[in-house]
């Protein structure tokens, strides 16, 4: 059983709408998505049944929170699955407490980010690691999407190193169009560079205008909505095009020359894999485990760095290698072979 808070579009949804495709006797339990958000179910609905929670969302409540932790342990007790997988910090809080509770034998956690930096303030950051630190206890095996994110919950003394299994995101996409083709879809001529994600303020859209701003020879389409939308359609120059959500987003990866990533804080960023996936290189902020994905260049925050940064890479033939390394280490066959391991291994422990 998969317990997340919401199915919105992004790497979590992705990767568990992989997982219920390709294997076996598994369900899900999940909130809503919030007002702005692309529903990833809607997109690309599975063909294994969910089941929506009430109060469930991203947003903590305490009543709601009360209201979907008594769901979540009704839901477990009448299915009494073998194991349950929970996924983001909301539902991996209420989805193991109410694993527990439901007596469920086997407990596994997957970090697709977290929430060490850039959220909160010191003070809840500090509230968050003691919960963490918690749940952990309760955990039977923690999955982080890369080796960095492994290396920071570690170092912030979430679990033991014992607990811990990398497992990196599998992720397919649709077939891409040529670059030609997906420019001359979207109505583009010249060097492009994409976004694809939520605008909110952990993915700095702020910053990317900036770097937009420096580059006035390049168009930067931006593909995703969210609560900053308005304030970054008014503040961008006029290189800027804003998409929305868009299901074809492999048309929106291959129409780009580079892939910009200008997050102040990741876990395995998604998008970027998909882009490779479609033979884009990137230019990423050095956050969570780009390095291990980036084919392209890693820098620092500032947009003067990542606009000298994105000329390098434009100048630059590095496509192939992209989509050679990203189906080498990104496969979704692999993802869901390791997948299907752990769930042996934890629920042969009992």
């Amino acid at each position: 059983m998969h317990v997340i808070a919401r199915m919105n579009v992004g790497g979590p949804a992705a990767i568990v709408v992989e997982l219920l495709e390709h294997l076996p006797d598994q369900a899900l339990l999940t909130g809503e998505v919030q007002h702005g958000e692309a529903d990833h179910l809607a997109l690309r609905s599975p063909q294994t049944p969910f089941t929506r929670v009430p109060g469930l969302g991203r947003s903590p409540r305490p009543g709601d929170d009360l209201r979907a932790l008594a769901f979540l342990t009704r839901e477990l007790r009448r299915r009494r699955p073998d194991v349950v997988h929970t996924h983001t910090a909301k539902a991996g809080t209420l989805g193991r407490l109410a694993a527990r509770a439901a007596r469920v034998p086997g407990v596994v956690h997957t970090f697709h980010g977290h929430l060490l930096h850039g959220y909160f303030s010191p003070t809840v950051t500090r509230a968050v690691v003691t919960t963490e630190r918690v749940l952990a206890r309760t955990t039977d095996r923690i999955v982080a999407v890369g080796d960095r994110v492994r290396d920071d919950l570690l170092g912030a003394g979430i679990g033991r190193a014992a607990q811990y299994i990398v497992i990196p995101p599998g992720i397919s996409v649709g077939t891409s169009p040529s670059r030609a083709d997906a420019k001359a879809a979207l109505g583009l001529d010249g060097p492009v560079v994409a976004t694809v994600g939520r605008l909110i303020p952990i993915k700095r859209p702020d910053r990317l205008l900036a770097v937009a701003r420096l580059l006035p020879e390049v168009t930067f389409l931006v593909a995703g909505e969210g609560p900053l939308l308005q304030q970054s359609r008014a503040d961008a120059p006029a290189n800027v095009r804003f998409l929305g959500w868009r299901g074809d987003v492999e048309t929106v990866h291959a129409a780009a020359d580079v892939a910009l990533l200008t997050s102040d804080n990741e876990g395995m960023p998604v998008s970027l894999v998909e882009a490779a996936m479609c033979g884009t290189p990137a230019v990423s902020t050095d956050v969570g485990s780009a390095r291990e994905v980036v084919t392209g260049e890693v820098v620092g925050t500032d947009p003067a760095e990542l606009a000298a940064a994105l000329r390098r890479v434009l100048a630059q033939d590095l496509g192939p290698q992209a989509r050679a390394t990203a189906e080498q280490r990104f496969g979704v066959q692999g993802m869901v072979d390791a997948h299907r391991a752990l769930y042996a291994e934890v629920a042969s422990r009992r």
